[in-house]
């Protein structure tokens, strides 16, 4: 009780200096911010604001722990979602922390958005932060030989577009992924959020991870909710079903009741014993990251 009123004193206080509105504007600040006051471990931001691409915004933070290891770690980069139309890497440490826990450098790096770019400037950008974390994550403690990715809704779509098409990454594939609520066979567009970000591609099928399906993909692994509305769970069935009949490794965790954004929630501190993402996520990651 003591350490709730704590908490919930500091969250009033940051609430009157910053203004509700900036909460209200921004969720993921919200819960970041909890996150940071109710975590007790000793995740720390490494590196902040490294630049990995020539595009304005081409930034990305690193989180490890404050202890040095004597071996490098396993890398995870983390993309949040936002509907390829919001969202920044510095309200998300929230997502980086239970990876750090369990053993791993995240890296989140920022990509270009809604209205500046359409498809696939998104996923150039994605695709420049990993190709710089393989080539530099050494230097902050990390293994350039086992790197994943993961995201939530469009930066699940934007990880799982990284690993199923291989003009992204070429000869030097991420280790695996992990998709939470990742839209993956979404055309014909009909939300606003996918008309305005993939309805000017040449190609609408080239937009879809479904049209990539193949047996030497990275393994993958698709979380989802069933009382999802925003993306509906038939898109990690969908997708699940066609990897599995063309050989791919491929697993699925449905969870039912769980809505969109039950799964990045689950990562934050507060929230992190209603769903199983994390455990589910690492597990994953770590048959794949020997």
């Amino acid at each position: 009780m003591k350490k709730g009123l704590k908490l919930l004193l500091a969250l009033l206080s940051i609430v009157v200096l910053t203004g509700v509105a900036t909460f209200l504007y921004s969720p993921a600040l919200l819960v970041d911010t909890i996150d940071r006051i109710a975590s007790r471990t000793d995740v720390k931001k490494i590196a902040s604001g490294v630049v990995f691409g020539p595009q304005r915004g081409n930034m990305l933070d690193i989180y490890s722990t404050a202890a040095k290891s004597t071996s490098p770690k396993p890398v995870l980069v983390f993309f949040y979602g936002g509907g390829w139309a919001k969202g920044t890497r510095t309200e998300y440490s929230y997502a980086a922390r239970p990876f750090v826990e369990a053993g791993y450098i995240v890296v989140l790096p920022d990509y270009r958005l809604v209205p500046e770019v359409r498809f696939p400037g998104f996923l150039e950008d994605s695709a420049a932060a990993v190709k710089w974390v393989q080539a530099n994550i050494e230097q902050y403690g990390g293994d350039p030989a086992r790197v994943s990715v993961a995201g939530h809704s469009a930066g699940a779509y934007n990880a799982t577009m990284l690993a199923m098409d291989p003009q992204w990454l070429g000869n030097n594939p991420v280790r695996a992924a992990v998709s939470l609520a990742g839209p993956t066979d979404f055309y014909p567009f009909t939300s606003k959020r996918a008309i305005d970000a993939m309805s000017k591609a040449p190609d609408p099928l080239a937009t879809q991870p479904v049209s990539f399906v193949r047996k030497d993909a990275p393994p993958m692994l698709l979380i989802h909710g069933t009382a999802d509305t925003v993306v509906r769970v038939r898109n990690a069935d969908i997708l699940y079903k066609k990897q599995r009949a063309v050989g791919g490794v491929v697993g699925i965790s449905r969870y039912e009741g769980a809505s969109h954004n039950d799964l990045v929630l689950s990562l934050s501190t507060l929230f992190r014993g209603r769903l199983p993402v994390v455990a589910d996520s690492v597990k994953f990651l770590n048959a794949y990251n020997k």
